[in-house]
C-alpha cells in the first residue's frame, strides 16, 4: 500500500529506486563498577579502540577514490579531529578512574557530556557535529565489541523485474536509495560515489553531513524523516522527493510513472543549468549580478569554482577551532587554511569571517558550564573580544593571506558602536604587530555581518565604518521574530517573508545603494530561488550561497528585468500578506 514520510528537504531532485537499509548502528553498553586496579586497563581497552578506529578512517582517507566528493574528506577531518579531542578523551579517563565505571560506561557517559554542550549551540552548523561525535563513539565501542560495523554491502542487483522496474529501466540494474537512521561519512564511503540515487535518514538536518554530502554530490536527500527505516522495508520501491521533502513508500504504477516523468525533466533542467556555468550573471535590463558561494573548508573552494562561483562570499572559519578544548589554533595553521581557500578560488576574492562561536560551544575554555540563554550570551564578535590575543591571532594569520590574493574580513553579530571601534581598534593592533616582525601581509576590505535588528536599524553609522555589509538572513529572522529555528514547537513561525524581516533587509540594501557600498545577503534567503526576484527588486545585486544552489539562481537573474520588478517589490514590501503577493 502506497504511503508517505514527510522529512526536511536539504538536496533536491527525484530518486527512484530499491531501498537498501542499513541496521541501527547503536551498541548495547553494559554498565559496571571495575575495581582500582582494572582502571589502567580500561583506560587501556578506550586508548586501543580510539586508535583502531583513527587508524581505520586514516586508511579511508587515503584510499579515498579521485572522484569522491571533497566533503567527504573534511568530514573524515573532523571525525578525526573529534577522536583525538582532549574534552572526550580526558573525560573518559575521569569516569573510570574517579567513578570507577567500566571503559564502555564511561564513553557513553562523556558522550552525553558533550552531546549537551552541542545541544545547546546556537550555530545550526556546530550543533548538527552531535551527530559526528555520536557515530565517532558508537564506532569506537563497536570495535571494543568486535561488533561489525553498521552498513551491509546492498543485496544483490539481480533482483526480481516487475511492471515497475521496466517503468524504469528494462536494460541495466535497477536503482538503489539508501535509508538509514544516520549515516556517518565514513560509512558512505564503503559503497562507490554511483551506487545510490539517492539518500534518506530518520535524522539530521540542513546542516548535517549526510545534508551536505548529498548536496555536493548533487543527488536527492531528505533527513528528519523520523521513523523512515522501521516504516520502510528491504528492497521496497521509495521515491525521495527532494523538493518537497518526501518520501514515497511501494508507490502505485500511476504515481511511479508520474514522478519518472518528473524525473526526467529535472535532468533535463540540470542540463540547461550546467550550460549556464560560463555565462555572466545579468539581468535583461544590463545589471550585472554578483553570485558567490559560501564555504565550510578550504577544499571546498574547488566546488565553488565548478558551479561558476565568482568569489566566495562567506568563508566559516568555526572549522579549525572545533574541538580544539583550549588549545586554539596557531596564527601558521590558520594562515596555511586561508591560503588554501584562496589558491583554491585561483585569484577570486575570498571573504572570511572571523570565528562565530559562543561560550556556549565545546571549544570554549574557561567560562562556566551552563547559560540562560546561549543565543543572547557571549557569541561570536563578543566571544572574540572577551580574548583579544586569541582575535589577533586570527586577524594576523587572516591578513598575512592577504598578501598572495583579495580577501575581505567580515565580522559576526555587532550591534554597539564601540563594539565596532574596538573590533576595527584590534585589526590595527594586529597590523601593527605583523609590521614589527616584518611580516608580509595585504590589504583586506572589511565588512560586518548584519544579523540582529540593532545593526539593520543602526545601518548608516555601520556603512561610516565598513567597506561593505552582509545580511545573515537565518539569524536576523530569529532574531527579529523571537523564534528558536532550531525549536520544532514555534519553527512554522520563522517566516523569511514576515513584513519586519523584509522591511530591515530592503532598509540595509537601500542605505548601500545610496552611499555606494556594496551589500551581499549570503543566508539561506540568497540561495532561495523563489525569493531571488524579490530581492532582485529590492536592489540587491550581491547574492552568496552554498554552490549547489548558484546555477539554479544565475537562471533567475538572466530572466529578470529589475525595472519590472523594483515596484512589484515595493508592493510586496508593503503588504499585510507578502507571500500572497511573491506568489502571483
Amino acid at each position: 500500500m502506497t504511503f508517505s514520510v514527510p522529512g526536511l528537504a536539504v538536496a533536491r531532485g527525484i530518486a527512484i529506486g530499491r531501498a537498501v537499509l542499513v541496521a541501527s548502528s547503536r551498541v548495547d553498553v553494559a554498565h559496571y563498577f571495575v575495581e582500582p586496579h582494572q582502571v589502567q586497563d580500561e583506560i587501556e581497552r578506550v586508548r586501543r579502540g580510539r586508535n583502531a578506529v583513527v587508524e581505520e578512517l586514516q586508511r579511508l582517507q587515503a584510499d579515498m577514490p579521485t572522484d569522491a566528493p571533497h566533503e567527504l574528506a573534511a568530514l573524515l577531518d573532523v571525525h578525526l579531529m573529534l577522536l583525538q579531542d582532549e574534552a572526550l578523551t580526558g573525560g573518559v579517563k575521569h569516569w573510570i578512574t574517579e567513578r570507577l565505571y567500566n571503559a564502555e560506561w564511561a564513553l557513553t557517559t562523556q558522550l552525553e557530556v558533550i552531546a549537551r554542550q552541542f545541544d545547546e549551540m546556537e550555530d545550526e552548523y556546530l550543533r548538527e557535529r552531535k551527530a559526528d561525535l555520536e557515530q565517532v563513539v558508537e564506532r569506537v565501542l563497536r570495535y571494543m565489541k568486535g561488533v561489525a560495523g553498521p552498513v551491509a554491502p546492498p543485496a544483490s542487483s539481480q533482483r526480481r523485474k516487475t511492471q515497475q522496474d521496466l517503468l524504469l529501466d528494462d536494460t541495466v540494474d535497477v536503482p538503489l536509495v539508501l535509508v538509514a537512521h544516520d549515516l556517518s561519512p565514513a560509512d558512505m564511503l564503503q559503497f562507490k560515489r554511483s551506487v545510490f540515487a539517492g539518500f534518506v535518514t530518520d535524522v539530521g538536518g540542513k546542516t548535517s553531513h549526510t545534508a551536505i554530502v548529498a548536496r555536493s554530490m548533487d543527488i536527492p536527500a531528505v533527513v528528519g524523516a523520523r521513523a523512515a527505516s522501521q516504516l520502510v522495508r528491504q528492497d521496497d520501491w521509495v521515491i525521495i522527493d527532494g523538493d518537497a521533502g518526501v518520501i514515497i513508500v511501494d508507490p502505485s504504477p500511476i504515481i511511479l510513472a508520474e514522478y519518472g516523468f518528473r524525473q526526467r525533466q529535472v535532468e533535463l533542467e540540470r542540463e540547461r543549468l550546467a550550460r549556464l556555468r560560463h555565462t555572466p550573471a545579468i539581468t535583461m535590463d544590463g545589471h550585472k549580478i554578483t553570485l558567490l558561494a559560501n564555504i565550510e573548508q578550504p577544499g571546498d573552494a574547488a566546488a565553488a569554482v565548478l558551479a561558476g562561483a565568482v568569489g566566495v562570499g562567506l568563508f566559516r572559519s568555526e572549522f579549525l577551532f572545533m574541538g580544539k578544548s583550549g588549545n586554539m589554533p596557531g596564527e601558521d595553521e590558520q594562515y596555511r587554511a586561508y591560503c588554501e581557500a584562496i589558491d583554491g578560488m585561483k585569484g577570486l576574492p575570498v571573504t572570511i569571517r572571523t570565528i562565530d562561536v559562543g561560550a556556549d560551544k565545546p571549544l570554549d575554555k574557561g567560562h562556566k558550564d551552563s547559560y540562560l540563554n546561549p543565543a543572547l550570551g557571549l557569541r561570536a564578535i563578543r566571544w572574540s573580544l572577551a580574548d583579544p590575543a586569541m582575535f589577533r591571532t586570527q586577524l594576523r594569520a587572516v591578513l598575512r593571506a592577504a598578501a598572495h590574493g583579495k580577501v575581505n574580513l567580515l565580522f559576526p553579530m555587532l550591534a554597539h558602536t564601540h563594539e565596532i571601534q574596538q573590533t576595527l581598534a584590534q585589526v590595527d593592533l594586529a597590523r601593527a604587530e605583523l609590521d614589527a616582525r616584518g611580516v608580509p601581509h595585504g590589504p583586506v576590505q572589511l565588512g560586518a555581518m548584519i544579523e540582529v535588528p540593532a545593526a539593520a536599524l543602526m545601518v548608516r553609522t555601520f556603512l561610516k565604518y565598513f567597506d561593505f555589509l552582509s545580511i545573515g538572513t537565518n539569524d536576523l529572522i530569529q532574531y527579529t521574530l523571537a523564534i528558536d529555528r532550531a525549536d520544532e514547537a514555534v519553527a512554522h513561525l520563522y517566516d523569511p517573508l514576515h513584513p519586519a524581516v523584509l522591511r530591515l533587509v530592503a532598509d540595509v540594501i537601500a542605505e548601500g545603494a545610496r552611499q555606494g557600498k556594496e551589500i551581499c545577503v549570503c543566508g539561506e534567503t540568497a540561495g532561495d530561488v523563489t525569493m531571488t526576484r524579490l530581492l532582485l527588486g529590492l536592489g540587491l545585486r550581491s547574492f552568496s550561497m552554498h554552490p549547489a544552489q548558484i546555477l539554479a539562481v544565475k537562471q533567475e537573474v538572466l530572466r529578470a528585468d529589475t525595472r519590472k520588478l523594483a515596484p512589484w517589490a515595493q508592493q510586496v514590501l508593503e503588504g499585510e500578506e507578502p507571500a500572497a503577493l511573491l506568489a502571483s
